[in-house]
């Protein structure tokens, strides 16, 4: 791909830092099919690295690299928050989802996933499907995610969103000393695969819920859902959400949503979400802090859909899943009263957990640098 073609040699040290914290980068190149993509391993000392892989028409290369090293990064906390036995990763390809797609292009990037001898582990992601990676699986088994036809889980949103409704019990126990879900108020911003499960179950536990979406027949169908039930839904315009007079704020949509604009709108007690990166900046947690909004690290909270994937590879039991995707709840309470204890925001007291987590088994366990698959026999008896 001509990485550093055109570049200085303190260019090229410079790109080398960029990415000194992970263990590999790939840079994927196959013109025959078009692809060109990008796979970063950032830590691998919980296991071989899991992540999705995502395409996107990135103006450089360096956006490219810039983005999976900050994915794979997010991945090595999510899975030791998670408790699963894999690492961070993540891959990208370049190019656009709508006109680049080829059988072709993805068999070849099965190949390169393949090349790493089980030391990755990816699945779908922004702009692919599992259709995209059906491909993919004819040239390596270490795909993730897939359709229950294939031997997967089925539908990850279904966890996803039991997980962020366990963030909500916690964060209620915290702030009203009950989790009971029916007493607190609260908004809901998407109702997308996932968003739309948490509304219904709000509404079935007769919560009153305020929600915003851009597609009108997902408003109507939670309008018809609310009918139903004892719950109650108001519904509001998109830029009308961060202003509500609730409990609790639940992003279930895009991310970037918390920063500096929608921070000073919100009314809330706390923000507990699906969406992935709510903050566009590390330091808007300091400034939810500041307003006494407590903010559920969005990794844990949506970290039931990464258990299913994850749980694929012992061999698919979502009944496993479920019960594994019940310890979000207990984790959630420690990083609150972690955040507490050290006066310290709770996306400080995530990472600091996580890090703890990955520094334990690193004295352990050194470089993972086995090229096999899982120990199925063994962790599915100490793992769940």
């Amino acid at each position: 791909m001509g990485l550093t073609k055109g570049l200085s040699v303190d260019e090229e040290f410079k790109l080398l830092d960029k990415m000194s914290e992970h263990e590999q980068v790939v840079f994927c190149n196959d013109p025959s099919s078009g692809l060109r993509a990008i796979i970063a391993i950032h830590n691998t000392t919980l296991g071989p690295a899991l992540g999705g892989c995502r395409m996107h028409p990135y103006p450089s290369l360096d956006h490219a690299l810039d983005d999976v090293l900050r994915l794979s990064k997010g991945m090595s906390y999510k899975c030791a928050a998670a408790d699963v036995d894999f690492g961070g990763g993540k891959a990208v390809i370049i190019g656009d989802p709508q006109t680049d797609k080829t059988a072709e292009l993805f068999r070849a990037f099965g190949q390169f996933v393949e090349s790493l001898g089980g030391r990755f582990y990816t699945g779908t992601d922004m702009g692919t499907t599992m259709d995209d990676f059906i491909h993919s699986m004819r040239e390596t088994k270490n795909i993730v995610g897939v359709p229950e036809a294939y031997g997967g889980g089925g539908d990850s949103s279904i966890p996803t969103a039991m997980g962020v409704i366990y963030g909500i019990r916690a964060t209620n126990q915290t702030l009203f000393g009950s989790n009971t879900l029916s007493r607190a108020t609260y908004s809901i911003q998407g109702l997308g695969k996932v968003g739309y499960k948490v509304a219904e179950y709000l509404l079935e536990q007769g919560a009153h819920i305020t929600v915003t979406d851009v597609c009108d027949e997902n408003i109507r169908s939670i309008q018809r859902k609310a009918a139903t039930t004892s719950g109650a839904v108001s519904v509001v315009e998109p830029h009308e959400i961060y202003s509500q007079n609730v409990d609790l704020f639940i992003p279930c949509a895009v991310g970037g949503v918390i920063n500096d604009e929608t921070i000073d709108l919100l009314k809330v007690k706390a923000v507990v979400g699906s969406a992935n990166n709510q903050l566009k900046l590390e330091e808007h947690g300091n400034r939810l802090a500041e307003k006494g909004i407590l903010y559920a690290p969005d990794y844990i909270v949506n970290a039931g859909g990464l258990i299913q994937v994850a749980d694929e590879l012992y061999g698919a039991n979502k009944e496993r899943v479920l019960s594994k995707t019940k310890e979000i709840y207990h984790i959630i309470l420690d990083v609150y009263q972690q955040a507490n204890s050290h006066q310290i925001t709770t996306l400080e007291a995530a990472n600091r957990i996580c890090e703890k987590l990955i520094a334990e088994k690193a004295r352990r366990n050194s470089f993972y640098t086995r090229s096999v698959r899982p120990k199925w026999d063994i962790r599915n008896q100490s793992s769940y």
